[in-house]
C-alpha cells in the first residue's frame, strides 16, 4: 500500500511498513505550491552568482556597492535629501535615533512645500546676521522688503493654498451631479419671497453666467461618476454554484502587478495556499489562504494541476472573475503588522533548498544582507524584501523563519556528528579542524561563551545616526599582513585632530620617556587581573611576562574627546567590542589574491614563502566564515592607496548617511 503524507510543503511516499523509499543520491521531492502568476525572472534575478571562495564574494559585494554609489554621485551631489536611509528614518523619526541636532526631512504625509510667512521672514533675518559682506546683506534687505509687501504676502498665501491642495491624493469628488435641477427647486422656493436675500438668490441663479456654470459642472460631474461606477462588494456576493454555496469576486490585475497568490493541489481541488504580499491579491483583500478555486473568466479551474493553472493564469490581465468556495476556517480580522529588520547572518539560496515550499518565491540572500520582515503569518517561512530592492521587487519573497532555520541546522550538526569516520571523511576532517579551532579560541579568552556551538540566524536591526560630538570606534579586523595597521597608523598621522587611539593599560614598570595616562596606564597586575575579572578590557594578553590590554574606559574617554578612536583586533575581542556601550563599526580588512599579496608584501622589504601566503588568505576565509555576520564593511586590500581612500570614505559616511545597527543597541 503507498500512502502520501506532506512534510513542511513536501510529500514522500512510503511502502506501508513505516519506511521511505530510499534513494541513495536524493530524495525526490514535490513542491506543494506553485505560484500561480509570478515573474518570470524574479527567482533568476535574486540569485547571486556562486562562488566557492568566500572572500571572492566580498570582492564582488564592495565592487558592486561601489558602482551604486558612483551612480548615484553621477546623478546628483552629496545631499542628506537624496539619502533612502534618511527618507526611512523621517518617515519613523523616533526610531533608531540618539542625535538631537538631526533634523529629517518632510515625509510623505509631511506638510509639502507650503511654509509659515513667519519661518521664513525669520530665516531670512538670521542669514542676513551671519553675512559678513556688504553686498549680500543689502540684497537680503531688498528680499525683506519684498516679503514685508502686502501684495507679496498675499500671493504668497494664495500659493500655499494652492500647493495645499494639489498634494491631495486625489482631485476632490462632485457631490451632485444635478447641480442645474437643485438650483431650480430653490428657484421655486424663494420665487415668491418678498425679503431682500430671497429676490437677490433668485436674480442670481436666473443669471445665464451662473446657468452655464452649473450645466458645465453637471457634465462634468457626470462624466467623473460613469469612471467610477458605485458596484456591490464583491466579497459579499454569494450566490449557490453546482449545488454549492460560493463567492464571486472580481478584481482588476495589471499586467505589470503579479496576482501574488499560491495555489497547490488537495485531490482534485485547487486551493490557495498563501497571499504573497505586494500582489493584486494582497492589495485587494478579496482572496484568503484557504479558498478553493472553482473557476476563473469562465475557465474551469477544480482537476486541474497547479502547473496547468500556472499557465491559465499567465495568459489573463484585466478584470478577473473567481469563482470561489470560501475557507472554511474561521480567521481573525487581519492585524497591520510591524516591519522587523534583521541582518542575515548566514547565505540562503532557495534553489539548493529542498523544503521551501515555493521555489520561485524564494528569497535569495547572503550574509550581511538587510532583510524586512513584513510578515510572519507562516512561522516557518516568512516574507521579506532585501534593503534596497524595495523598487525592483514586486513580491516579497520567502525566507526561512528563525525557528525553522534553528531547528533544520541543528539537525544537520546532529547527523554529521552521527555520521562514522569511514563513510564521510570529509566531514570527519572538518569536524577535527573545527574543535581544534575551538581550542585556540578558548585560550585567548578562558570566559567565553559557547559562540562555535550558536546557530546563527538574524539579528534584528534599526537605523542609528551617530552623533555629532560622539563618534563611533572603528575597529579594523584582519589576518597579519593584511595591511591594517598601516592603514590605522597612516589615518592617525594625517588627521590628529580627528583620530586617536586608546591608551592601553599594562603591568610593566614606566620608562623615564614615558607619561602615564598618555602612553600607558600603568597599574600593579592585582588591579590588572580585577579589572580582566570585571570584564572591563576588550582585548587582553601577556608580553615578556607584561600584562597588556585596552579596556573599554579608554576608549571612552577619547570618544568623549570629540575624536573617532582607531582600534584594530583580533576577531575573538568583538564579542566584548559589541555588548559594549560603545556602538563600534567594524571593518574587516582581506587579503588581495595570492600573486598580489605576494607583490605587496615584496614591496615591503618582506619575501615571504607560498606557504605563509596560503596560510594568510586560509586566515582570512576562517574569520570571515565564523565571525562575518558581525562585520559592517570589507575592504579587500589590493593597494595602500585605494584602500585608505575606501577607508576613509566609509567614515566619512557615519557622518552622513544612518546604518544599520543591532537594536538592542538603541534600548
Amino acid at each position: 500500500m503507498i500512502t502520501t503524507s506532506y512534510m513542511n510543503g513536501h510529500m514522500t511516499e512510503s511502502d506501508g511498513r513505516g519506511g521511505v523509499e530510499a534513494n541513495q543520491e536524493e530524495p525526490q521531492l514535490w513542491h506543494r505550491e506553485m505560484a500561480v502568476d509570478c515573474p518570470g525572472d524574479l527567482g533568476a534575478r535574486t540569485l547571486p552568482v556562486r562562488r566557492s571562495a568566500q572572500l571572492e564574494r566580498i570582492r564582488q559585494h564592495q565592487e558592486d556597492r561601489r558602482r551604486k554609489e558612483e551612480e548615484g554621485r553621477n546623478r546628483q551631489e552629496l545631499d542628506l535629501t537624496a539619502s533612502i536611509r534618511l527618507k526611512k528614518l523621517s518617515q519613523n523619526p523616533k526610531v533608531g535615533i540618539d542625535n538631537p541636532t538631526f533634523d529629517p526631512i518632510d515625509g510623505p504625509g509631511g506638510p509639502g512645500p507650503s511654509c509659515k510667512l513667519e519661518e521664513l521672514l525669520m530665516s531670512l533675518k538670521q542669514v542676513q546676521h551671519c553675512l559678513s559682506d556688504g553686498q549680500s546683506q543689502e540684497d537680503v534687505e531688498l528680499v525683506l522688503q519684498l516679503v514685508q509687501k502686502t501684495d507679496f504676502q498675499k500671493a504668497f498665501n494664495i500659493h500655499n493654498a494652492v500647493a495645499q491642495h494639489m498634494n491631495r491624493p486625489s482631485p476632490p469628488f462632485p457631490h451632485t451631479d444635478r447641480a442645474q435641477g437643485l438650483a431650480h427647486e430653490v428657484q421655486s422656493m424663494v420665487h415668491n419671497s418678498q425679503n431682500k436675500e430671497g429676490l437677490e438668490l433668485n436674480t442670481l441663479l436666473s443669471s445665464p453666467h451662473v446657468q452655464a456654470v452649473l450645466l458645465a459642472h453637471d457634465c462634468v460631474a457626470e462624466q467623473e461618476m460613469q469612471l467610477e461606477p458605485l458596484t456591490p462588494d464583491p466579497c459579499e456576493a454569494l450566490t449557490q454554484w453546482g449545488g454549492e454555496t460560493v463567492k464571486i469576486v472580481r478584481m482588476e490585475k495589471a499586467m505589470d502587478i503579479p496576482l501574488g497568490a499560491t495555489v497547490r493541489n488537495d485531490m482534485d481541488s485547487v486551493v490557495i495556499s498563501r497571499i504573497v504580499k505586494g500582489g493584486a491579491a494582497e492589495r485587494s483583500g478579496l482572496l484568503h489562504e484557504g479558498d478553493e478555486v472553482l473557476e476563473i473568466n469562465g475557465v474551469e479551474i477544480r482537476g486541474k494541476d497547479v502547473n496547468e493553472v500556472f499557465d491559465i493564469l499567465a495568459e489573463m490581465h484585466g478584470t478577473l472573475t473567481f469563482i470561489l468556495i470560501p475557507s472554511s476556517q474561521n480567521k481573525p480580522p487581519p492585524i497591520k503588522e510591524t516591519v522587523v529588520h534583521v541582518k542575515a547572518h548566514f547565505d540562503y539560496d532557495p534553489s539548493d533548498d529542498p523544503y521551501v515550499p515555493c521555489r520561485e518565491l524564494g528569497l535569495c540572500f547572503q550574509k550581511g544582507d538587510i532583510l524586512h520582515i513584513i510578515s510572519q503569518d507562516d512561522p516557518n517561512w516568512w516574507q521579506a524584501y532585501r534593503d534596497g530592492d524595495e523598487d525592483n521587487q514586486p513580491l516579497a519573497g520567502l525566507v526561512p523563519g528563525k525557528s525553522f532555520q534553528q531547528q533544520r541546522e541543528a539537525m544537520k550538526q546532529t547527523i554529521e556528528e552521527d555520521k562514522e569516520p569511514e563513510k564521510s571523511g570529509k566531514l570527519w576532517c572538518a569536524k577535527k579542524n573545527k574543535k581544534k579551532r575551538k581550542k585556540l579560541l578558548y585560550n585567548v579568552k578562558q570566559n567565553d561563551d559557547n559562540d562555535s556551538e550558536e546557530i546563527l540566524t538574524y539579528e534584528e536591526m534599526a537605523l542609528y545616526h551617530q552623533p555629532a560630538n560622539r563618534k563611533r570606534p572603528i575597529a579594523l579586523i584582519g589576518p597579519p599582513n593584511c595591511g591594517q595597521n598601516d592603514l590605522r597608523q597612516r589615518l592617525l598621522s594625517s588627521q590628529p585632530d580627528r583620530f586617536g587611539g586608546a591608551v592601553p593599560h599594562t603591568t610593566r614598570n614606566r620608562r623615564d620617556v614615558e607619561v602615564s595616562g598618555r602612553d600607558y596606564h600603568f597599574v600593579s597586575r592585582q588591579a590588572f587581573d580585577m579589572d580582566a575579572t570585571a570584564g572591563k578590557f576588550i582585548e587582553s594578553g601577556e608580553f615578556e611576562k607584561n600584562l597588556y590590554g585596552t579596556s573599554t574606559d579608554s576608549v571612552r574617554q577619547l570618544i568623549n574627546m570629540g575624536k573617532i578612536c582607531l582600534l584594530c583586533l583580533h576577531t575573538q575581542s568583538l564579542k566584548t567590542l559589541r555588548s559594549s556601550d560603545l556602538k563600534p563599526y567594524i571593518i574587516f580588512i582581506a587579503p588581495p589574491s595570492q600573486e598580489r599579496l605576494r607583490a605587496l608584501l615584496t614591496k615591503e622589504s618582506k619575501n615571504p614563502k607560498p606557504e605563509e601566503l596560503r596560510d594568510i588568505i586560509e586566515k582570512a576565509r576562517e574569520m570571515e566564515q565564523n565571525f562575518g555576520h558581525l562585520f559592517d564593511a570589507a575592504i579587500v586590500n589590493t593597494d595602500q592607496d585605494k584602500a585608505y581612500q575606501e577607508l576613509l570614505r566609509l567614515i566619512n559616511k557615519l557622518d552622513t548617511e544612518p546604518q544599520w545597527v543591532p537594536s538592542s543597541w538603541l534600548r
